[in-house]
């Protein structure tokens, strides 16, 4: 029997398996495309490494056989035991049809061009609000795109536009659905098939919310360098004059912050918190949050990448310090920002080892939204750290939310 415990976090195991083979933070960081920074960060438990293929790549580095090892536990991409969330195969399948091709068999007349805008608005609010929204929006996807490559094949000229944005909104919520059920590949060519299209339009606020999807596609996968440079390049684009829309606003100080969030990954916290005091300038010229192209843009939204940051710092203090100031229950955000900005307060917390505070947190983002508490791999990590050490008066509240999100069988 290996004579690891299961109270090991993936990080313990990372440097204990990096310091058997000899190499230093620097050296495995170097060997897996990531930095030393980042390597020392995971193995503190400050970020997690949630990233499938990231933990392939360390555990052939580090010559482990079964992922397992490194883990602690059996690797699924969803928490029902299956490989991959109910709703893919058929996505997958509407993804790897020819798009021309696409919803020739469904019965009846296309959608006009208001009735796709409405279905694919339905779906998103469905997702940004619905707390069982991967159950509720999941099965709509395949047959959503059928119908809209079938209006968009026959659409007149005059509402080709109209067409055109409710395909690329519908790309965009594929992009980040298939992204939190761990289907980064999918993602990558929905948030790739948007940008195609949008710059196909020459509109810039659709070109910038595009490559805005592509680049938490490459943040998430890893690929923090060129996601900053994807959002640089989208920020020129999309520069406001004195008489920009909201719209183009909420695009182009949504690109500042998915540019702090990589340049910190990519071990540049300077040009990060830069982007985000830029974009602290831009939310005071928006003055108010919105959710133009599901962005959630405003002050709010810039205020929680400001706790997010020091985060990733490893400044938990700092980071609580931010959160204090921020009312994080605002209904113009949408339910996954939200949860996800609870969780790293959560994370804040831990890392100050208030397991108090960090239990009370776990509550909160279960009640917030007790199916997307499930997809986040920290909330795992932070229950399995208080487990090690349960206490009588919280035992059984933290055993509840560790069978909840699957650290316990229940």
């Amino acid at each position: 029997m290996n004579a690891f415990t299961r109270e090991l976090t993936t990080g313990d195991r990372i440097k204990v398996y990096r310091k058997r083979k000899g190499l230093s933070q620097a050296a495995l960081g170097g060997l897996i495309g990531r930095s030393e920074d980042w390597v020392s960060k995971v193995e503190r438990g400050v970020i997690p490494a949630e990233n499938l293929s990231v933990l392939l790549e360390i555990a052939r580095v580090l010559d482990i056989r079964e992922l397992s090892e490194l883990t602690g536990r059996s690797i699924a991409l969803v928490t029902n035991g299956s490989h991959e969330h109910e709703s893919v195969p058929e996505i997958r399948r509407a993804l790897n049809t020819i798009s021309s091709r696409l919803g020739d068999n469904l019965p009846g007349t296309p959608l006009t061009p208001d009735e796709l805008a409405q279905r694919v608005d339905e779906a998103w609010h469905a997702y940004e609000h619905d707390v069982d929204r991967y159950a509720v929006v999941g099965p709509q996807l395949p047959n959503l795109l059928a119908e809209a490559q079938y209006a968009a094949r026959n659409v007149g000229t005059d509402d080709e536009a109209k067409v055109a944005r409710a395909v690329i909104s519908l790309y965009h919520l594929l992009q980040v659905f298939l992204r939190r059920v761990g289907e980064h590949t999918l993602s990558r060519v929905a948030a790739d098939r948007a940008l195609q299209l949008a710059d196909q339009t020459g509109d810039p606020v659709l070109l910038g919310a595009s490559a805005w999807n592509v680049a938490l596609v490459l943040t998430t996968t890893g690929a923090v360098a060129e996601s900053a440079d994807l959002a640089r390049s989208a920020m020129e684009i999309t520069t406001p004059g004195d008489d920009a829309s909201p719209e183009l606003l909420s695009v182009h100080g949504a690109l500042h912050l998915v540019g702090a969030v990589a340049s910190m990954r990519d071990s540049r916290p300077a040009a990060a918190w830069d982007l985000l005091h830029e974009a602290e300038r831009i939310a005071q010229r928006a003055a108010v949050d919105r959710n133009d192209w599901r962005t959630a843009f405003g002050p709010t939204n810039v205020a929680m990448h400001g706790v997010h940051l020091a985060g990733e710092e490893g400044d938990a203090t700092e980071a609580l310090r931010l959160a204090d100031a921020i009312e994080d229950e605002n209904p113009v955000l949408p339910l996954e920002r939200r949860t996800r900005y609870l969780v790293e307060v959560m994370n804040a917390n831990r890392l100050k080892q208030d397991d108090y505070a960090t239990l009370y947190m776990i509550g909160r983002i279960r009640k917030t939204s007790p199916e997307e508490v499930k997809y986040f791999p920290i909330v795992r990590e932070a229950i399995r750290d208080l487990l090690k050490r349960e206490r009588p008066s919280y035992r059984a509240e933290l055993r509840d939310h560790a069978t909840h999100v699957g650290v316990l069988a229940g």
